[in-house]
């Protein structure tokens, strides 16, 4: 049996709705933020030597990092409808994207909420211009143009297929899903992004989507208002 240590609105919630889509038995053990850092509880580490979520045991194995562990689930319990077939140009794309989520993307919204947090934190009053002075060099000088030029780079994906690897949804749409929802968090992606904003609209009304929403929890993004 597998058992997804999921810590509430974080990127485990995509882990249940892989499993969802799988549709394989499995449990849910549920982890609060601290209340005070919103990281995740020492109880993980009992579990990983990071302590984070989500982490998976299925049977002796124990599993961490979201694309280690989209590609055991996959390699694992998938009939081939959530992964294109081998040396296809859809495999290829495939590929990227379940790794360009994390590896690319996802350091972009992590270095936005911190900067939001340092300009938005309490501090003495001769401070705030210092901070405020660093944070807009560090937005017009690297955060602001990378983050316009994946989330080009995104839209003119989704221009040409509503999926990331065309016409068929992925466990690789699964990964992007998080990237795409936290984007939208910082992003008008209705007005800025009509592809990206259609395509988290075709991920909302998934039933599978909707049933891992149910069995996870309450979500709600990091950083979101």
């Amino acid at each position: 049996m597998i058992t997804l240590h999921h810590l509430e609105n974080s990127r485990s919630q995509r882990i249940i709705w892989l499993l969802e889509e799988l549709g394989v038995p499995y449990d849910i053990k549920k982890y609060a933020r601290d209340s005070k850092t919103s990281l995740a509880p020492a109880e993980l580490l009992e579990l990983h030597p990071l302590g984070k979520s989500p982490l998976i045991t299925d049977g002796g194995n124990t599993l961490a990092e979201s694309g280690a562990i989209v590609e055991y689930l996959v390699d694992k319990y998938d009939d081939g409808r959530l992964r294109p077939a081998q040396g296809t140009p859809q495999q290829l794309s495939y590929t990227y994207w379940l790794h360009y989520a994390e590896g690319t993307f996802m350091p972009l919204m992590i270095v936005s909420l911190i900067i939001n947090r340092i300009e938005t934190a309490p501090m003495p009053f001769f401070v705030k211009p210092v901070a405020r002075g660093i944070v807009a060099k560090v937005q017009a000088g690297y955060l602001g143009p990378n983050v316009k030029r994946n989330l080009d780079f995104m839209e003119a994906t989704l221009a040409s297929s509503p999926w990331f690897c065309g016409e068929s949804m992925t466990a690789a749409d699964i990964q992007m899903s998080f990237a795409v929802e936290a984007a939208a968090v910082r992003t008008n992606l209705q007005t800025d992004y009509p592809n990206l904003a259609a395509y988290l609209s075709r991920i909302h009304a998934l039933p599978k989507y909707r049933a891992a929403l149910q069995k996870g929890g309450p979500y709600k993004l990091m950083g979101a208002n």
